[in-house]
């Protein structure tokens, strides 16, 4: 999700070339697991799905592949990156989720990814979405867990995700929240919960993934003191050096079903 600043921020940059290759490199290396999430769902061609946050559009083309009786709204604050004429199911929409609503009942898979740490108003928002789900329909979301980073055993790495952690709380961010998502889905009134995770990695197999995450936040970074220069190249030439391997982060995934009205009736009148 491009979240644009003051109101809603996240994002460190607003350059589109660096904000297409930051979402481009999540795409490649975490669409794997969230497609794996959803088949398990059992999905079915007929599911009315919303993906907020879209981003680059890739699980939103995916799910209107998956699901072509169905329709897929794909919304997000910044469009740019998103194929309006991809499928003939598919609507792009231009929204701040912050404030956008849907009508209750309208959607049989609601999916978002690395978007509600950057909400200030987070647990309201997923509070709302559990309402846009239809007697059965799924909520899953999937959200980063920042491990401390004073716990790299990488001191360039150290300093680096201590910089990026500390503007993104600036900016209202928080990277720790995922760890309370399955419980919140909860006493959201969802039912079925459960979770996973998915471990970052930095150097190693995955050299590409935090490069554009980095690049992009960059200037802000080093306008601000927080790095300089001369630590971006080290960090370009440390992932070069198979001896590279971190874990930044835990992608936590949750889900939830919104219960079937007629089972939501036997248990009232219990």
């Amino acid at each position: 999700m491009t979240i644009k600043p003051p109101a809603t921020t996240g994002q460190l940059g607003e350059d589109a070339a660096l904000e297409r290759a930051r979402l481009a490199s999540i795409q490649r290396n975490v669409d794997a697991f969230t497609i794996g999430l959803i088949e398990d769902l059992g999905i079915e061609a007929s599911w009315n799905c919303l993906e907020l946050g879209a981003g680059a559009g890739s699980i939103a083309y995916w799910l209107a592949e998956r699901c072509p009786d169905g329709h897929v709204v794909a919304a997000d604050i910044d469009t740019r990156h998103l194929d309006v004429g991809r499928a003939a199911n598919l609507r792009v929409q231009e929204a701040d989720i912050s404030e956008e609503d849907y009508a209750p009942g309208s959607f049989d898979l609601i999916h978002a990814r690395y978007l509600f740490c950057h909400l200030a108003t987070r647990d309201e928002v997923i509070r709302r979405a559990a309402g846009w789900l239809s007697p059965g329909g799924r909520l899953v979301v999937e959200e980063p867990y920042h491990l401390p980073a004073e716990t790299s055993p990488f001191p360039l790495v150290q300093r680096l995700l201590a910089a990026y952690q500390r503007k993104y709380s600036e900016q209202g961010a928080d990277m720790t929240w995922a760890r309370g998502l399955p419980a919140h889905l909860a006493r959201c009134g969802l039912s079925e919960v459960s979770y996973s995770g998915n471990l970052g990695c930095m150097g190693g197999l995955d050299k590409d993934r935090w490069l554009p995450l980095i690049t992009q936040a960059a200037p802000a970074l080093i306008t601000d003191g927080l790095i300089t220069e001369t630590d971006l190249t080290a960090f370009s030439d440390l992932l070069e050096d198979s001896a590279f391997i971190d874990i930044p982060q835990i992608t936590i995934a949750a889900w939830g079903r919104r219960p079937l009205e007629h089972a939501a009736e036997r248990s009232s009148a219990v």
